[in-house]
């Protein structure tokens, strides 16, 4: 059996930051190796991405997630027929043939209220026409909308987006979509400890006044911190290429992927910080055995660095380890790209042909290409 998947790798600084933080506010981070280390969740960065693949790929390319598919569908309806005068209705009526339930907005007083399902459904841009389609034919027709029609339409025309991420119908578990790529949780290569901002703002018409209130408008603070980060994402090619149903668009979303890991990031606390930086180096390895995350470089935690820091230092760590993994397991790599800059990610070098980031979405997407017998 053909098994092809493309690793990515990367190391990224972070200046002082909070771009994924918990219940509380605080960062969020992981013990790893017995030492706390600042931590990207990986929901937040697979956000990052998709929100990114809408610079990338034409929107008839990608879902929407939402509960409000009643009027998302409901809209198509509007947009393909304008005589349809009880678009929600049939909307309503197609999404229930696939097996979704849907019901009125608990929140709403209003007992008109468009229905909405009771979590997050994720449905390509096709599959909303095709629904819409079914819907306008049966209600010309003056019947039912055909169960099996439904389902086909519901299952058929996956965006990239849901190709590649997947998704889960708890009504309907026939609906749901395996994932064919697994974004890995960031995590610093070294220890981390959260810092305090304290902050104050000066209320503008109070300030030079000589009142005894004419202090700070208000105080607070905002917890933050700074890493080096270890990232790491894989995709199954011939899953997605399964899912996809065409060489062509398979190519094009391992493309897209690879353009959207790098320069994408999380938008937390983005306007307070300005943290937003790209990878210091971007390793990208075809394979034609397993996907391997080189996370344990950095089991034990990079402390320093000495006067080389903390980015050679893991660039270091990181070349040794992927050398270990080859001698002691065999190589499985058909391909691999690295982008870098600077002195301190030379040594990552070694572990590919060094591109920039344009030929390295056109080198990966070739060999994908290749491994498919698609033509690039």
């Amino acid at each position: 059996m053909n098994h092809t998947y493309v690793d990515l790798h990367a190391l990224q600084t972070v200046p002082p930051s909070n771009l994924n933080r918990d219940d509380t506010g605080s960062p969020k981070s992981a013990v790893f190796g017995g030492t706390r280390r600042a931590r990207v969740s990986s929901q937040a960065w697979k956000r990052a991405i998709r929100t990114a693949f809408g610079e990338i790929l034409d929107p008839s390319q990608l879902g929407v997630r939402t509960k409000r598919v009643v009027a998302l569908v409901a809209d198509e309806i509007g947009r393909q027929d304008p005589q349809v005068t009880d678009a929600a209705a049939w909307a309503e009526k197609a999404l229930a043939a696939t097996g979704v339930k849907v019901e009125r907005p608990q929140r709403s007083k209003n007992a008109a209220a468009v229905p909405e399902s009771g979590y997050l459904l994720f449905f390509s841009a096709g599959q909303i026409r095709n629904l819409a389609r079914l819907a306008i034919k049966a209600r010309a027709a003056g019947g039912e909308i055909d169960k099996r029609d439904a389902k086909a339409a519901a299952d058929s025309a996956h965006s990239i987006d849901v190709a590649l991420f997947g998704r889960m119908v708890a009504d309907a578990t026939d609906l749901s979509v395996d994932a064919t790529a697994q974004v890995a949780h960031a995590i610093s290569v070294h220890p981390v400890e959260n810092e305090f901002d304290y902050y104050t703002a000066v209320d503008d018409l109070k300030a030079g006044d000589d009142d005894a209130d004419a202090g700070a408008g208000m105080i607070g603070t905002i917890e933050f911190n700074s890493s080096t980060l270890y990232r790491y994402a894989t995709v199954n090619v011939h899953g997605l290429r399964g899912s996809l149903g065409n060489d062509a668009a398979t190519v094009e979303a391992v493309r897209a992927f690879v353009r959207a890991f790098v320069t994408s990031m999380p938008t937390g606390k983005q306007n307070t910080f300005a943290n937003r930086t790209l990878p210091d180096a971007v390793i990208v390895t075809v394979r034609s055995d397993q996907p391997i995350n080189l996370v344990g470089a950095f089991e034990d935690a990079v402390r320093g660095g000495g006067s080389q820091g903390r980015l050679a230092a893991a660039s270091e760590r990181l070349v040794k380890h992927a050398r270990e993994i080859e001698r002691a397991y065999g190589g499985g790599q058909v391909a691999s790209f690295v982008v870098r800059v600077g002195d301190a990610t030379k040594p990552l070098g070694e572990l590919g042909e060094n591109v920039s980031l344009d030929e390295l979405v056109d080198r990966v997407g070739s060999a994908v290409a290749e491994r498919i017998g698609a033509p690039s």
